[in-house]
């Protein structure tokens, strides 16, 4: 089971850790809502469970909690940059669907 990052995702995660890397983790999740049934959580995680699983990906720390990852294995998040928008895109290949916002699935 794995979590990935693209450069330009932990980039952008390396930049909320303001200068300490090493001690910031982020936890990625879903929470159950949006328009598809699943939304994703990404949040910089303030304790860290015996049941959660510790990922390290181009020298960031993330942390899934075990109900979500069966659904988040494979993940892929990358950081885009358009003319009007920036923000997180994730990629799962557990997703059956998504919602035109792309920020929930089905699975």
């Amino acid at each position: 089971m794995a979590i990935e990052l693209t450069e330009a995702a932990a980039d952008r995660l390396r930049s909320f850790s303001k200068g300490k890397p090493e001690e910031v983790t982020f936890r990625i999740g879903l929470t159950r809502s949006g328009c598809a049934g699943w939304s994703y959580l990404l949040e910089k995680a303030e304790t860290i469970s015996p049941q959660d699983r510790l990922f390290e990906c181009r020298g960031v720390r993330l942390v899934v909690d075990s109900e979500s990852l069966p659904l988040l294995d494979g993940l892929l998040l990358d950081y885009v940059r358009k003319p009007f928008a920036e923000g997180f895109a994730f990629h799962n290949p557990k997703a059956k669907s998504e919602c035109g916002c792309g920020q929930s699935f089905s699975a």
